[in-house]
């Protein structure tokens, strides 16, 4: 790659880099946000919310799949320049998130209950946890579709304006938890319900944003009219991005919602440090979140124009980024310990608890950024989804699940042990990932010509 070429990669990938990793920062704020202030009232609040909130997490593993694939799928077209095809796909994937998001809704809002029994087994846990998702729950009905639309925005020169709606709508969310968990301005004080009513609040705007903002001269929206159109061809290139990805995603948010599972059985004390590691972790994994999607499409970008070789020396650039960008995380996470003690209103021995799964993560999160920019960036771009699947079949579910779920619940031994467990997976695939890398399997044209669209329907 010459100086010209490193100098445009470059230049493409910090425009489309910070405003993805703003969007990720904000996100994982409301977490923080919901921690800490819940946390000021009661631990066993912060815990309930944070347990509660995996069920949302594994909704997004299911509509991060969807629109993932769309995304794939879509940077390749947009490269292309087929605008049509990328309306079929806008429209695929509002489908598809439109149903997951109601039986995601009927599962929190009448069932919240026997949902937070699979997280906790103390009374306290499970009331507050229901509390929460009866009124949350609501949410889920739109973030599957605002989703959507932030999604094409992405990969249709709009990442500033999906960032600007996420991060505004993350800040309202941010502000109404102060106003409604505290009772600020005369209003009740509601606590984890009122954590719940932000939420709520904030998912309406951020889709009626989203909406509006599709209007836009230059935004693309969805063609009602072809809502419901079928294309064969379209729909089985979407299910051979779109079932590994969502393979993946399942064995990964089931995988790490188990992870908490054992820790929040370990106690009051582990699930608190536990929720307050999470969020750190969330906030530190923003930056390599932002690296990923943003060099996803921009390698998808020159895949699906068809230049091959220089998709492939971007792939090689950003594996250099990700190794960089995991040491680097590491180092902040160990000088964040002080800092995160201080804030955290926790008991003794959960702050004792903290200390140690923190510099356990921090080790972590060098494969954690390693393995998110290659197979999440890299792989993706190019329609390389299944390795992702095998390789978390293998390292989560062969051997990180099985260790902590031992460690914990047979052989009691301590709780950094159990936390160890819970992180080896991303750092023993390391080597079978640079194996693959250098196939160059990824490295793929997934576009068509789809000019006869319908009559091939």
């Amino acid at each position: 790659m010459n100086r010209e070429e490193k100098r445009i990669f470059y230049k493409k990938l910090i425009a489309l880099t910070l405003p993805l990793a703003f969007q990720s920062l904000m996100l994982a704020a409301v977490a923080a946000a919901d921690a800490f202030m819940l946390g000021r009232i009661d631990q066993d609040a912060m815990s309930a919310v944070s347990l509660a909130s995996q069920i949302q997490f594994v909704q997004n593993m299911v509509l991060s799949s969807v629109t993932g694939a769309g995304v794939i799928l879509g940077a390749q077209y947009w490269g292309k320049g087929d605008k049509r095809t990328i309306n079929d796909i806008f429209c695929l994937i509002l489908r598809i998130n439109a149903l997951v998001s109601v039986l995601f809704f009927l599962g929190c809002v009448f069932f919240p209950q026997y949902l937070m029994y699979l997280f906790a087994h103390e009374e306290v846990l499970i009331s507050n946890g229901a509390d929460y998702l009866r009124i949350a729950g609501w949410s889920y009905l739109m973030t599957g579709i605002s989703q959507c639309y932030l999604s094409i925005m992405r990969i249709s020169g709009h990442a500033p304006r999906s960032a600007w709606i996420s991060s505004g709508a993350v800040l309202l969310n941010i502000g109404l938890n102060a106003v409604f968990i505290f009772g600020l301005f005369s209003l009740p004080k509601l606590g984890v319900k009122g954590a719940a009513l932000a939420t709520l609040t904030a998912r309406a705007v951020e889709l009626i944003w989203a909406v509006c903002s599709s209007f836009g001269k230059t935004f693309i929206r969805p063609d009602l009219k072809r809502l419901f159109f079928r294309d064969k061809l379209l729909q089985s290139d979407f299910r051979k991005c779109c079932l590994p990805v969502l393979g993946a995603s399942l064995l990964w948010g089931v995988g790490f919602t188990s992870y908490t599972s054992v820790m929040g059985h370990l106690g009051g004390d582990a699930a608190a440090a536990n929720a307050v590691t999470s969020v750190v972790r969330d906030l530190m994994c923003c930056m390599c979140n932002g690296i990923a999607a943003a060099g996803g499409i921009i390698v998808g970008n020159r895949l699906g124009e068809g230049d091959l070789e220089t998709g492939r020396k971007y792939g090689d650039k950003l594996l250099i980024i990700s190794v960089i960008c995991g040491f680097i995380s590491a180092v902040i996470i160990i000088a964040l310990i002080p800092l995160v003690l201080v804030i955290a209103e926790l008991t003794e021995e959960a702050k004792k608890d903290l200390v140690g799964i923190m510099i356990i993560m921090a080790v972590y999160m060098i494969g954690r950024c390693i393995n998110t920019i290659v197979i999440n960036g890299v792989f993706a771009s190019g329609g390389d989804t299944k390795f992702d699947m095998y390789s978390l079949a293998v390292s989560m579910w062969g051997v990180a699940v099985p260790l902590s779920f031992l460690s914990a619940f047979v052989f009691g031994w301590h709780i950094y042990i159990v936390y160890a467990f819970t992180c080896i997976d991303e750092l023993g695939k390391i080597p079978w990932v640079m194996y693959h890398f250098r196939k160059h399997k990824w490295v793929k044209d997934l576009t068509r010509d789809r000019s006869g669209a319908e009559e091939n329907n």
